[in-house]
């Protein structure tokens, strides 16, 4: 079963970064195509990045240029570095693994970008 453990969210003031990381278990990590989604309060969950196992890259447009999701297959690992955060990055960020169409969440990690 795979296993997703988000971590690296807390506040931040606008402006500033965070590195998110999602550590995968239980499956050949190098395989599953990787995505980060977010959820605002009182909003509807969003897709923010995404990277296949080839090392393709796709992101929302709100978040293009700001953001850069990459991959460590050594270590199970996949980041989203987050830069010139702003008040609308708020959210609780999740890590979505997928492969066959079977979708993994992991539980999520709050980043608050608040001054």
């Amino acid at each position: 079963q795979v296993q997703l453990v988000e971590s690296g969210g807390g506040l931040v003031q606008p402006g500033g970064s965070l590195r998110l990381s999602c550590v995968h278990s239980g499956g050949i990590f190098s395989t599953y195509v990787m995505d980060w989604y977010r959820q605002a309060p009182g909003k509807q969950r969003e897709w923010v990045a995404g990277i296949t196992s080839g090392d393709s890259t796709n992101y929302a447009g709100s978040v293009k240029g700001r953001f850069t999701i990459s991959r460590d297959n050594a270590k199970n690992t996949v980041y989203l570095q987050m830069n010139s955060l702003k008040p609308e990055d708020t959210a609780v960020y999740y890590c979505n693994a997928k492969k066959w169409g079977t979708n993994y969440w992991g539980k999520g990690t709050l980043v608050t970008v608040s001054s």
